[in-house]
């Protein structure tokens, strides 16, 4: 019986094995962050609503081309994936939101392969970990929107184009892989995703004597398989409206193209970045000032030229919005955990205190004031977000103490869980330089930029303020008497086209047609309609009930 137990320590060890994987360590630091909620959920308007409401109506009409009834101005993958989420799981914000879920998972498992393969496992375990504790990026793949499957699927080209190199007798393969990602990815996002594959051109132009991807017909085989679903749906859409398909397609990114529609200058990206980015834009360029004077054989153009160029194209395109440069924050995410790498070696290597002679000559000077300040650099960075975690604390305090508005206190809670995270930075360097804690290594320091990171984004997520975004809304239709309504019989919109009409129409079970006026309603039916600026009674209709700007009446016969 001895060789049946022998299975044990062998079972044992594969489980340990498991255990360590970075994969696994991955899914057990995401999965918080990805999924802690406050057990309701709703949506954002404007876009997720759109998404979320319109793979609905495609979804109960059976109808994946067109449901709405006119030709529309954007490719519809997005629509297919959330509708199929809807066929398996139902209808919901939970099931509308799994493809940016999922894709958001992936998107790190492969920025850590491609951080692999252009630097080394440590830095691209921090990449990965770094991306996941981005505010913007964390929130939007808690959204039911197509900017993170898009980039998924730039991220799997961009690997696909390394392998390649990588292993030249599989070349074939794996450019056929890239082509198909970016043949799909403009059914997903439309003409968004020639931004990225533009951005490649440096890489795969310059580059193109060692790796001669651009020779291969696999690429292009690729490509052209991956249009498939999207030629299909405009023959399709072809066959009901004629020419107004394409029009419609073309004239959006046109529209976008040429007119700022929210008045966002052509410095918008420099500011709104760092911000979303807090704290590893700022690291990101220690990291890229690192690349510069160090650069990475064969693949700068791929690490530090193709953000770059992408970050260019965006500042040029006229329509500019935060969530457009998500495919920058990927890169980001690699270029920070440079930078924070090169910072933890020189705290490892202690800080100095060097005097400099005066009898040195000025180009000598200005060398050791150089290397003085490099020295000098985790040290500074720790005290100053000591100092900015300090300022947190003690406004976070304040507020709590003063203040009795319960919005306000969720938020400012997350002010003191990152004040005190931060807190942490100047305790441990003082801990190692001061008090002889020598055991206090580069690790600690690293860990102390991200778990305060990763604490505040997990304790907004269990408030629900990654998930939540509009509890009145969600709570207005689970009211008893509403819910009796509005599950019986269909609901019509009158002149209801605003932001927020996008909820309404997903959150009403039985959506009627849209109508300009309450006289082409029949009698007994129900209706949304705006809120009347000067509220007077009208004998046309009763009130059952208002909800913010909105009514819901009912015709009179």
């Amino acid at each position: 019986m001895l060789y049946k137990n022998r299975a044990f320590p062998t079972l044992g060890r594969q489980i340990y094995l498991l255990a360590r994987s970075p994969y696994v360590l991955l899914l057990i630091w995401l999965l918080p962050l990805l999924f802690c909620n406050s057990g309701q959920n709703s949506l954002i308007a404007h876009d997720e609503g759109y998404y979320a409401g319109r793979a609905r109506q495609m979804f109960e009409s059976g109808d994946w081309i067109a449901p709405w009834g006119n030709a529309h101005h954007k490719t519809p993958g997005i629509y297919w994936l959330i509708a199929s989420c809807y066929a398996l799981f139902g209808v919901s914000e939970i099931s509308a939101r799994i493809p940016s879920a999922i894709a958001g998972i992936f998107c790190l498992f492969i920025i850590y392969e491609i951080g692999k393969i252009i630097l080394d496992k440590r830095i691209a375990w921090l990449a990965a970990i770094i991306l996941s504790v981005e505010f913007l990026w964390l929130q939007f793949s808690r959204l039911a929107a197509p900017d993170i499957p898009m980039i998924f699927l730039v991220l799997l080209a961009i690997l696909s184009l390394l392998k390649a190199e990588i292993y030249p007798q599989q070349s074939s393969f794996w450019l056929f892989i890239a082509g198909l990602s970016f043949g799909v990815g403009f059914f997903i996002r439309s003409f968004m995703i020639f931004l990225p594959m533009m951005a490649l051109l440096p890489y795969l132009i310059a580059e193109h004597r060692r790796h001669h991807h651009l020779a291969n017909p696999m690429l292009y085989l690729g490509l052209a398989v991956g249009f498939i679903p999207t030629l299909a749906w405009l023959w399709l859409s072809w066959l009901r409206y004629g020419h107004e398909s394409f029009d419609r397609l073309l004239g959006f990114v046109v529209e976008l193209g040429s007119e700022d529609r929210n008045h966002n200058g052509i410095l918008y990206y420099f500011w709104n970045i760092p911000l979303k980015s807090f704290p590893w834009a700022l690291l990101s360029l220690l990291g890229l000032a690192v690349l510069l004077r160090n650069p990475i054989p064969r693949y700068q153009l791929i690490l530090v030229g193709f953000p770059l160029v992408w970050f260019t194209e965006l500042s040029i395109f006229s329509t500019r919005l935060s969530h457009y440069a998500l495919g920058l924050y990927p890169f980001i995410a690699l270029l920070a955990a440079v930078g924070l790498d090169w910072l933890g070696k020189i705290y490892s290597g202690g800080f100095t205190q060097q005097k400099v002679s005066p009898q040195e000559n000025k180009r000598n000077l200005f060398v050791s004031l150089i290397s003085q300040t490099r020295a000098n650099l985790p040290r500074n960075l720790s005290y100053t977000f000591g100092v900015l975690g300090t300022i947190l604390l003690l406004v976070s305090i304040f507020t709590l103490t003063f203040t009795n508005d319960f919005y306000i206190h969720q938020r400012v809670i997350l002010g003191l869980i990152l004040g005190l995270g931060w807190l942490t930075l100047p305790f441990v360097w003082i801990s190692r330089y001061h008090f002889g804690k020598k055991f206090l290594t580069d690790n600690y320091w690293i860990a102390c930029w991200l778990l305060p990171c990763w604490l505040t984004l997990v304790l907004a997520g269990s408030l629900g303020l990654l998930s939540d975004y509009n509890p009145a809304f969600k709570a207005f239709f689970q009211q008893p008497a509403i819910a009796s309504i509005l599950q019986a019989h269909p609901v019509a919109f009158a002149q209801v086209e605003d932001k927020n009409s996008v909820l309404l129409n997903f959150y009403t079970p039985i959506p009627g047609p849209r109508v300009e006026a309450i006289s082409q309603l029949p009698a007994l039916s129900y209706a949304w309609i705006s809120a009347p600026k000067n509220p007077q009674l009208s004998k046309s209709y009763r009130v059952i009930a208002t909800l913010q700007e909105y009514q819901l009446i009912q015709v009179l016969p």
